[in-house]
């Protein structure tokens, strides 16, 4: 099998033990390494490694050495030809080779000349694997001829006129730098008005009196020769006719001036080149230089743009006061249309210059170096480009293929050699040349076939040292023929890799992208093949990183003043660092003033040059760290600032080079206020679709004066321009002029197209239309075409006016269409569209599901099943099943009540849901019928179910009525919802003394029929509190609470009364005048003034947040069959549920007093179903069960009332205040 090389990296994840990281390479081109130990015994072709270039020119006053070096094992023999023939160099004694080279040295120092060797030369390393070959080498010796002996009159010239001064160098090897100086070697100032152009020659726009000089020289620089060449000194005199004196301008004609041109002013024409256009060819790869100088005056200024494209913004470079155009490393795409535009104040002038750019050979895929194992398969690919295609060529060990020995392994196929069960004689070294007219490639690529075992190249027991939480790289640099598969271990043999990730490389290194402490250890590497096996061991530190722990800091002192930067460094005690210090990036100044301890920079008597940034920089042999801080010196006497500002707008806007699709926008830049432009930003607005609304076009760099932009048809522009700096942008320059573009076909078509039907024969194709900026043209219409997408009908088109939306009629029920919407105006179509899908209108469902199964879950929860219906039976989009059920009649009273019918509904192709909410012990009926867009389709036959038995509600109303001393009369309606058959009624009480304790608690059992019951034998004046509650078979209902008071004993209350208030009927007849009595007027006041005290202190604590009596009553009151709870924060009628034990035993407070009627009303349970379906609060599994709890709202609390339907006697006063 072929040699390969894996991709760059390949990430390996730790798994089971041991780990082993797994190499397979995937080679093309295996270069043999040249390790001394490996090349003892292992044969490799030769490969040349340097060689003189192509084009070689010598300088003909030193020796010429033309260079071939090659490696090889054998090591190479060398030989030569010269312009194809032999070349014996033993046979010339200035020849000679150098020893283990083929590097020759022609010594012409002593005799001969560089002429009588010029040609063209070749080398050819030669061992018993092959023979590579260099390039052919062209030997040139460099020429630096004298200039041509000229007469050259003086030129006399008016001011303003132009002129041309020629230098036309000798032609050299290679061509001279020219440049233009005076007498005393200074280089002549140039400008916008006075430049040199490619060819040397100098160029004045026109001219200026202090033109006036006798000495413009142009000079020739041959660099090979290090000579200088000058030309004849030119005398150039410029004069004006008022200066001529009478007997001057009679002997002087108008001839005699150089040029006839008036001084006046006039637009430009170019100096060069000739004409309009003009055409230039130049290779890829070099750099395209064009070149426009103009006359005029005033001097005109150059622009460049490129005619249907953009110049290429990192490559473009002006030369010469943007007279030379260059573009560096110009491609293909560089060819094209160049326009120079020449402008003064009177006018501009263009010349077009049609660039073709062509190209030599140049690779594509540059044949590799194969190294196969016998019997194994390879291919040679030799792939160029070029302008034009360059034809490809083979040769083996330098001789053509088609006349090489013959190789029954190799196969030619165009640019590629394919190599089928080599043998060890198919080892070569085969060439591929790459040519065409304008140069050629030349690579030599070996085909050496090895049998050897795995070697591992890197030194055993290597140490690696890494600083924690960075990459570690070990290295395992092997070979072997077939290639090694690389195998690494952590420890000993055998032991797993503990890091979860890996990275190995494709030579084999591994990788551990971020190293920890325990990292550290040793790893080998394991290197296998089918002829053997090799391993070696490498070790690996982690060291602790350099850290700044006490960094310098920002520092203002006045000058004359001494400051200190303190800079502590931690490291690993293994590494040692060294602390040097930098200021603004740069070594220390060389002052005395300037001290460094150990971890301190002292700068003594400071000035305003110590100003800037300091920078302490720790280094070990593995890491460095630094940090810096900015010395201010104040100065003695602070000048004022300058003033920032955001720059002001630029003006002057133009437009130039109208083109379609194109403008060229000119500006003048406002000032900047002292804050450099970064950036212009051009903004445009359509006065024709969206006047006075502005957009953004393009932004350019502060130092662009010019933009092209790109224009869209059939849109009146205006442009404005903004600057900006790094405080702000400027206020918008004035509009520029407006420019209306051409109409064309639309660029685009419209967007979100839709098919929908709206009834069951129908199809509504809807659309985004285009807005006015992108229709491009007048009469924008659209062309809507439809078809079916399953058959085989044609297109139906049919153009429709500006709208969004068209109606096909006719179609059959919900079949699906492909649907075009293109835009075209009166200039033409736009692109063709993709098409996209929709259906036709929908209609309702044929078929109700079946198999409709109910499974009761409990007394309140029911899950339905049924079978999908046929897609096709749906005739629309499948939005889901839908259930309707409804309690038909209770069965406890078997009463018809009005049927409700509740709706629940689940999307998708679901075929079950949870029904929550129902009624217990109630009889049930559901259908399902299926949904899709339309709406709904039959109903599928009722099903019928029951609900089991649940517990009851509580009783609807608790009364107590007709109290005596020792008696209580209880009546009570049943539960509103019984919710199955009422088994009894437990009733429990238990009294409450006057200190709000309570007392033992009774349990009564009532039979189910009764709803009025007498508790005999209580005590007297005593207030109890009592429970009440319902059962059936499933369990006890909610309790209702309720507090009574039996009558008072009157012959205790006569107890209390004076000694001189007897009894019977002597009491009944004082009692009339028992108000006039001092003792009941005293009595009363004081209850009053008790009653008054403590109101307002209630009243007090109220306001601060603190506790009633009544609550620390209540708080008494706890159920003796319960543990007390904890305080609570003493909020004023907040209660517990009635649900909650621990609240039930406890009397009602005073905001929970029952009505004067002593009833309590059990409100209508306002239990919302919480629908599990679409529409519906309810939320489902994916299987459609029901997420959540369902419980219906407690009961409100008792209404605030009256403690008991009698009028209150001061002892009840009593009892409820103490």
């Amino acid at each position: 099998m072929q040699l390969k090389i894996m991709p760059k990296k390949k990430r390996l994840s730790a798994g089971r033990a041991p780990l082993m990281l797994f190499l397979c390479q995937m080679i093309s081109a295996l270069e043999v390494p040249l390790d001394p130990k490996l090349l003892e015994d292992l044969v490799q072709p030769p490969t040349i490694t340097q060689q003189s270039p192509k084009d070689y020119i010598i300088d003909p006053r030193e020796n010429i050495v033309i260079q071939c070096e090659a490696k090889g094992k054998p090591s190479p023999s060398f030989s030569w030809t010269r312009n194809g023939t032999h070349f014996d160099i033993d046979k010339d004694p200035l020849v000679t080779m150098k020893p283990g080279s083929g590097t020759l040295t022609i010594n012409i120092m002593s005799e001969g000349k560089a002429e009588t060797y010029e040609g063209v030369y070749q080398c050819t390393a030669r061992n018993e694997r092959g023979a590579a070959i260099s390039n052919n080498i062209v030997i040139r010796p460099s020429r630096s001829p004298l200039w041509t002996k000229e007469k050259l009159e003086p030129i006399i010239l008016r001011n303003g006129q132009s002129l041309v001064l020629p230098c036309r160098p000798p032609i050299g090897l290679p061509p001279p730098i020219i440049f233009w100086m005076d007498n005393s070697f200074q280089r002549l100032p140039q400008s916008e008005r006075v430049s040199q152009g490619l060819n040397g020659d100098l160029y004045f726009s026109n001219v200026l009196p202090e033109d006036t000089r006798e000495d413009y020289i142009c000079y020739a620089r041959f660099n090979h020769t290090q000579t200088i060449q000058q030309k004849q000194p030119i005398s150039v005199k410029v004069i004006s006719v008022d200066e001529l004196n009478d007997t001057i301008a009679a002997n002087l004609s108008d001839t005699e001036f150089y040029g006839a041109k008036s001084h006046r002013q006039r637009p430009p024409t170019f100096l060069t080149p000739d004409g309009n256009t003009s055409r230039k060819e130049e290779l890829r790869g070099n750099v395209l230089s064009l070149e426009c100088i103009a006359e005029g005056l005033p001097t005109p200024i150059i622009y460049w743009i490129k005619e249907d494209g953009t110049l290429p913004i990192n490559r473009t470079f002006y030369r010469n006061f943007k007279k030379t155009l260059q573009i560096v490393q110009v491609t293909e795409a560089d060819s094209g249309n160049y326009q120079c535009i020449a402008k003064n104040a009177l006018g501009a002038i263009h010349h077009t210059i049609s660039v073709t750019v062509k190209a030599a050979p140049y690779w594509i895929i540059a044949p590799q170096n194969l190294v196969l194992s016998p019997e194994e398969d390879g291919t040679l690919i030799c792939r160029a480009n070029g302008n034009p295609k360059p034809r490809i060529s083979w040769l083996s060990n330098g001789v053509p293929i088609e006349i090489a020995p013959d190789d029954p392994s190799r196969k030619i196929d165009g640019d590629t050699i394919i190599f089928s069960k080599v043998q060890e004689r198919s080892s070569a070294v085969y060439q591929c040349n790459a040519s065409n007219e304008y140069g050629y490639l030349l690579a030599n690529a070996f085909v050496n076939v090895l049998a050897e075992p795995p070697r591992i190249l890197t030194s055993a027991n290597t140490l690696y040292q890494v600083i924690a939480n960075r990459p570690a790289l070990l290295d395992c640099a092997f070979f072997g023929s077939p290639l090694p598969t690389i195998e690494w271990f952590k420890g000993a043999k055998g032991s797993a890799l503990r890091e979860d990730i890996y990275v190995l490389h494709e030579n084999g290194t591994l990788e551990i992208p971020v190293a920890q402490k325990d990292s550290t250890g040793t790893y080998t590497c394991v290197a296998r093949n089918k002829l053997g096996m090799a391993n070696n061991d490498v070790h690996l530190e982690i060291k602790d990183p350099t850290r700044i722990i006490k960094q310098p800091e920002y520092a203002v002192v006045q000058r004359g003043s001494t400051v200190s930067f303190e800079c502590k460094v931690k490291h690993d005690h293994t590494l040692i660092p060294t602390v040097m210090w930098l200021k603004d990036h740069g070594e220390l100044p060389n002052d005395g003033r300037f001290t460094v301890d150990k971890d301190r920079l002292v700068v003594a008597d400071v000035n305003d040059d110590d100003g800037g940034t300091y920078t302490c920089v720790a280094n070990t042999t593995l890491d460095n760290v630094s940090a810096s801080a900015v010395l201010s010196v104040v100065a003695p006497t602070p000048t004022p600032a300058p003033i920032y500002d955001v720059p002001n707008p630029p003006f002057d806007l133009e437009l130039t080079d109208q083109l379609d699709r194109s403008v060229q926008l000119s500006w003048t830049p406002g000032d900047d206020n002292n804050s450099p432009i970064t950036k212009f930003i051009i903004e445009y607005e359509d006065a024709m679709h969206e006047p006075g609304l502005w957009h953004h076009q393009t932004e350019v760099p502060g130092t662009q004066t010019t933009a092209q932009l790109k224009l869209s048809p059939y849109v009146n522009y205006s442009f404005r321009v903004m600057a900006e700096n790094n405080l702000g942008r400027s206020l918008p320059s004035e509009a520029s002029e407006q420019y209306l573009t051409k109409a064309a076909e639309p660029d685009k078509n419209p967007t979100a197209v839709e098919g929908l039907g709206s009834e069951p024969d129908n199809l509504v194709i809807t659309w985004k239309p285009l807005n006015g900026f992108e229709s491009n043209g007048p009469g924008l219409q659209y062309k809507v075409s439809w078809r079916q997408k399953d058959g085989d009908d044609e297109w139906t088109s049919v153009v429709v006016a500006n709208v969004s939306k068209y109606i096909v009629s006719g179609t059959p029920t919900f079949v699906p269409y492909l649907i075009k919407v293109q835009a075209l105006n009166d200039a033409g179509f736009a692109p063709e569209p993709a098409a996209v899908m929709g259906h036709s209108g929908e209609d309702l469902p044929m078929v109700a599901p079946g198999n409709v199964r109910v499974n009761v879950v409990n007394s309140t929860l029911a899950e339905v099943h049924w079978d999908p219906v046929p897609l096709k039976s749906i005739r629309g989009h499948l939005q889901g099943y839908r259930i309707y059920y409804w309690k038909a009649q209770s069965s406890l009273t078997r009463n018809r009540r009005h049927i409700e019918k509740k709706i629940l509904t689940f999307q998708g192709s679901k075929t079950h849901g949870m029904l929550p909410g129902l009624e217990p012990f109630s009889h049930y009926t559901l259908n399902v019928r299926v949904v899709n867009g339309k709406g709904e389709g039959p109903a599928s036959p009722d099903k019928v179910f029951n609900t089991p038995e649940g517990v009851p509600s509580a009783p609807s109303s608790l009364k107590i009525v007709n109290p005596t001393l020792d008696s209580l009369t209880l009546e009570w309606e049943p539960p509103s919802h019984p919710n199955g058959i009422l088994t009894e009624y437990t009733l429990k009480y238990q009294p409450i003394n006057s200190t709000h304790e309570l007392g033992p608690l009774v349990d009564l059992k009532i039979p189910a029929n009764k709803t009025r019951w007498i508790l005999k034998n209580l005590n007297f004046s005593t207030r109890y509190k009592f429970y009440f509650y319902a059962q059936t078979a499933a369990g006890s209902g909610i309790q209702i609470t309720e507090e009574a008071i039996t009558t008072v004993d009157e012959g205790k209350l006569a107890g209390i009364l004076p000694p001189d208030v007897g009894a019977g009927k002597a009491m009944a007849s004082r009692q009339v005048d028992i108000a006039t009595q001092g003792w009941f007027i005293g009595l009363m006041c004081a209850v009053a003034l008790l009653i008054l005290i403590l109101l307002i202190v209630c009243f007090i604590r109220r306001n601060k947040g603190g506790k009633y009596p009544v609550k620390e009553k209540e708080d008494a009151h706890a159920d003796p069959e319960i543990q007390p709870m904890k305080e609570d924060d003493g909020t004023f009628g907040e209660y517990r549920s009635l649900e909650s034990d621990a609240e039930d035993h406890k009397p009602l407070k005073k905001g929970s007093r029952t009505p004067s009627d002593r009833t309590v009303k059990k409100e209508d349970s306002d239990d919302s179903l919480v629908d599990y379906g679409e529409g519906v609060n309810g939320q489902f599994n994916e299987d459609g069960s029901f997420i959540g709890q369902y419980s219906g709202k407690k009961e409100k609390e008792p209404a605030e009332g009256n403690e008991s339907s009698e009028a209150p006697s001061p002892v009840n006063a009593m009892n409820s205040f103490v």
